[in-house]
């Protein structure tokens, strides 16, 4: 499923316009899906209250008129009251069709202090935000920005009616809507992982037509009049404003809509959202006959004294990603305590400095990669200078060490292995944590990067890489994992939630998981042992980095629904991932 620019959408109607698939056919299937939406997830919510569609001059408007239409039809015995901002009555057969049903129809130019419209919103238990859509791409102001606030307020007043918020609760004055606390699901093709739209209060439930009004559908920044949803329901394809900055928290659940546009019209684009049909088919083949040499050895240099369990969840995390064996590549000293509670493993011990990695410790790596199929370096190896040392001499990097008036270069020494090394060239790498901090203090070092190595940096990390802030890390998380993986030659998986894999060659997928399960130590240790697992069953850098993020994230999930949401860690994502892999392949 491809994700898409507004002027990309706007292009793909266009085209299905032009082939016969008029924009009143696509309205009526965007509305009508608008309201099948709401009868799925919506009920416990609207069973006995009023609906309040807001309507909106464009075709967002039209969107919800036909909703509001197939609201009614269905049931008859609930309230369906429309409100309109700018709608002009005339030649407009949705504005008529909801008059003919005898529909309440309020405008807001009737309605200047918004008295109507309070009450409307008072009594109501579900509404429809058609006002905008994708249209935002300036600040809003004016009647809009007026209606969007008394709508909060009186949200608000209808929750202290129900006795469930302190009256000085803020929302009425100056909602913060930047830190909504709700949780966006991809949930088209989820069925095993959707869950109710959470609220703290009982308040009126929103649901917002393809966007909320005041979220900026491609930069995903949210104005300060928006108006957050507990379900979206967007057409055709998603938006990038709808995973990105502000647009998680504001668009509640998100749902997928089919209008009858062809998916070959966004052929063209090149990010897409991974659902359980297209990481199915990256799933690794596991014959009958197969036996471990099969599926691939994989080497993981991790751990540290101060971080010993690192190496523990990325080795055991390979196993359980159906790597044939896994070696452990640690200093000496953590040996003994990791081989009590990793029996499967194999052990490459390597010299250290301290309880860390010593530089030689590069050669005695290089010196054992024959018969390996993919190797990971970084998880808990610490950032002493010791180790970065060994990351550098790995890698065959100049290193930046500070002297008293800034930075000065060392030269890689003669002994240096890194890009010379014709065995290191020829496995597979994915660097992780403690291996992207070294990389981050050396100078050039993309330009001896293996081959479509897999980096997988957390926000503080990228920013590190990439020389900015964690806020610029933010502010464009597709678009800068796209343009640093062209320039760096390398796959870039950048995490957070809607986790973003970017390749060399401008593609880029977006995971379907923002799961505060995943916040907790030693996460994204699983999430590089599953990624050097896949690679070492032979999948290509690309596809194990999207499908080791997307297995990561379902056993995310998995494990969400079985303990919840706080308590979760990093083991219990391992013990969830072969239920995760059968899950996929039931899909």
């Amino acid at each position: 499923m491809k994700i898409v620019t507004v002027a990309q959408m706007v292009g793909i109607e266009q085209a299905a316009d032009a082939a016969g698939h008029s924009y009143d056919s696509m309205m009526e299937l965007a509305g009508r899906s608008v309201a099948a939406a709401i009868r799925r997830h919506m009920e416990p919510w609207t069973s006995t209250g009023s609906v309040v569609v807001l309507v909106g001059p464009g075709n967002n408007g039209g969107d919800g008129l036909v909703a509001a239409r197939y609201l009614r039809q269905w049931d008859d015995r609930r309230p369906v009251n429309v409100y309109c901002w700018k709608r002009t009555p005339g030649d407009d057969a949705n504005y008529d069709a909801v008059q003919q049903l005898g529909l309440p129809v309020i405008h807001a130019a009737d309605d200047p202090q918004f008295a109507q419209l309070a009450g409307l919103i008072t009594g109501a238990d579900l509404i429809v935000d058609a006002l905008l859509g994708t249209g935002v791409s300036r600040p809003i102001g004016g009647t809009l920005a007026d209606l969007l606030k008394a709508v909060h307020q009186h949200i608000s007043q209808h929750a202290e009616q129900e006795g469930q918020l302190p009256a000085d609760n803020g929302l009425a004055d100056a909602p913060d809507v930047r830190s909504a606390s709700r949780s966006l699901q991809e949930i088209a093709d989820y069925d095993f992982l959707t869950r109710s739209p959470r609220a703290s209060v009982k308040r009126s439930q929103i649901v917002a037509v393809d966007c909320p009004s005041g979220l900026n559908c491609d930069t995903g920044t949210l104005d300060a009049a928006a108006l957050p949803a507990d379900l979206t329901v967007t057409f055709a394809n998603p938006k990038i404003g709808h995973f990105v900055v502000d647009g998680p928290g504001a668009c509640g659940r998100l749902e997928v809509a089919d209008i009858g546009t062809s998916p070959d019209l966004a052929r063209d684009v090149t990010v897409e959202l991974a659902t359980p049909a297209s990481m199915q088919k990256l799933l690794p083949v596991r014959p009958a006959d197969a036996h471990k040499g099969t599926f691939g050895k994989a080497l993981v240099v991790a751990g540290s004294v101060p971080y010993t369990g690192a190496a523990h969840l990325a080795c055991a995390a390979a196993y359980r990603a159906g790597a044939g064996l896994v070696t452990a590549g640690v200093v000496s000293s953590i040996h003994t305590i990791l081989a009590t509670g990793l029996a499967e493993a194999t052990w490459l011990l390597l010299p250290e400095h301290h309880g860390v990695l010593g530089p030689e410790a590069a050669r005695i790596v290089v010196e054992n990669l024959k018969g390996y199929a993919s190797l990971l370096v970084g998880p808990g190896l610490t950032q002493e200078d010791e180790t970065v040392r060994f990351v550098h001499e790995l890698l065959g990097i100049g290193q930046r060490q500070q002297s008293g008036i800034g930075f000065v270069t060392q030269q890689p020494s003669q002994t240096r292995v890194g890009t010379q090394t014709s065995a290191l060239k020829a496995v597979p790498l994915v660097l992780d944590a403690d291996a992207l901090n070294a990389l981050a203090r050396g100078d050039n070092w993309h330009e001896v990067l293996p081959a479509n190595t897999i980096l997988t940096p957390h926000p503080g990390e990228m920013a590190r890489l990439c020389r900015c802030t964690t806020a610029d890390v933010r502010a464009d998380r597709i678009g800068l994992a796209r343009s640093k993986a062209a320039e760096w030659n390398a796959v870039v998986l950048l995490k957070g939630a809607y986790t973003v894999v970017a390749s060399p060659d401008d593609h880029a997928t977006v995971l379907p998981f923002a799961n505060p399960a995943l916040a907790t130590a030693g996460s994204g240790d699983v999430l590089s042992g599953v990624i050097v697992g896949l690679l070492s069953q032979g999948l290509a850098a690309y596809d194990a980095a999207v499908l080791g993020g997307y297995l990561h994230g379902l056993a995310g999930e998995l494990a969400r629904i079985d303990l919840g949401e706080a308590g979760v860690v990093a083991g219990d994502l391992i013990a969830r991932l072969p239920l995760a892999i059968r899950q996929l392949r039931a899909a």
